[in-house]
């Protein structure tokens, strides 16, 4: 996938998310180890990503006893890295962002009440460009 010139400007990210529509998530465990899993990745214009996870699962359980999180996004010749806050949201701002999620990634499971929508809030990230040379490493704190 060919990147925005500065996939550090949130709008420019959350065409780069869109692209891909996944990612990884790493979460905190209890016992402080680290956990991670492929997700789909949603994203809004200013740079806020969003997921679906399994209300059941580690991931939602890890974010409600510790809100920090941290993503990479993409694979080979362009990768961003993101260190956030993640929360579950309820109600109506669930309903929003499930909407936006079910139009950038048709088919979840968004809609299930077995699944949790989080949302990310970035405060830092890291674009790493090899398709430059030297590769270009770009750090932005929002």
């Amino acid at each position: 996938m060919a990147a925005d010139p500065d996939v550090t400007d949130p709008l420019a990210f959350a065409r780069f998310v869109r692209g891909l529509g996944s990612g990884i998530v790493a979460t905190v465990a209890p016992d402080g180890s680290p956990q991670a899993a492929l997700v789909g990745l949603a994203a809004l214009d200013d740079g806020t990503l969003f997921l679906d996870a399994p209300t059941s699962g580690r991931t939602v359980r890890n974010l409600t006893a510790q809100s920090r999180v941290a993503v990479v996004v993409g694979v080979g010749a362009m990768t961003v890295q993101v260190e956030g806050d993640a929360r579950a949201v309820h109600d109506d701002e669930r309903a929003r962002f499930a909407a936006e999620y079910e139009r950038q990634l048709p088919g979840s499971r968004v809609w299930s009440d077995e699944f949790a929508v989080i949302v990310v809030r970035p405060r830092w990230l890291r674009a790493y460009d090899t398709t430059q040379h030297p590769p270009a490493v770009t750090e932005v704190t929002w």
